[in-house]
């Protein structure tokens, strides 16, 4: 379609698989409830990003350039809401891994993530200042960061039910769930400061 194709689909696909707080979210997901009670979380965050790109390419991302104050608010909301989920990750830290357990990470939750996720912002005016032009039109920027994100998330998602056969100990468990809970903290912190 264009010579900018390729370097749009590195950089979707660096985008989407780089460590960030929603992909250590579906890592934990993975690891706690396995890959198929991951895939909802998956497609509802991968579906939410693609949106914010969409909604960037079509005026939303000018009018936040225009008002630093929402900017500020959307890091300082989405900053504290990924804060809560790393402390509820430290809270069940010794949980044992089940199934059937608690909610864990759900769809709403994951898409509403997204939402607030500076990094996801970030990404979207990166992409649509960078390669939005009529030989990669905004559609067409959509549907293929959408079909790098799902595979790239749900990497996440297997490596996440992978290790679940090394954490079958609570004290395993507990470092694993610190870790991520720690690794979520910093990765939303320093995108903040």
């Amino acid at each position: 379609m264009s010579h900018s194709l390729l370097p749009f689909i590195l950089f979707a696909l660096a985008s989407s698989i780089s460590p960030g707080p929603t992909n250590l979210l579906i890592l934990a997901q993975g690891a706690q409830r396995g890959v198929r009670a991951s895939l909802a979380p998956t497609v509802a965050a991968c579906g939410a990003a693609a949106a914010v790109v969409l909604l960037v390419g079509l005026g939303l991302g000018e009018l936040l350039l225009g008002h630093p104050l929402a900017q500020q608010l959307l890091g300082w909301a989405g900053a504290l809401w990924l804060s809560w989920l790393a402390w509820r990750m430290l809270r069940s830290a010794g949980a044992p891994l089940q199934a059937g357990g608690n909610a864990g990470f759900g769809p709403l939750q994951a898409a509403t993530l997204q939402l607030v996720n500076p990094k996801v912002w970030l990404m979207a005016l990166a992409m649509i200042s960078l390669f939005a032009t009529p030989a990669l039109p905004l559609w067409w920027l959509t549907l293929v960061f959408l079909l790098i994100a799902l595979p790239s998330m749900t990497a996440w998602a297997l490596l996440g039910a992978g290790s679940a056969r090394w954490l079958n100990s609570p004290r395993a468990l507990r470092r694993f769930n610190q870790s991520l809970a720690g690794l979520l903290l910093v990765s939303t912190w320093s995108a903040l400061l």
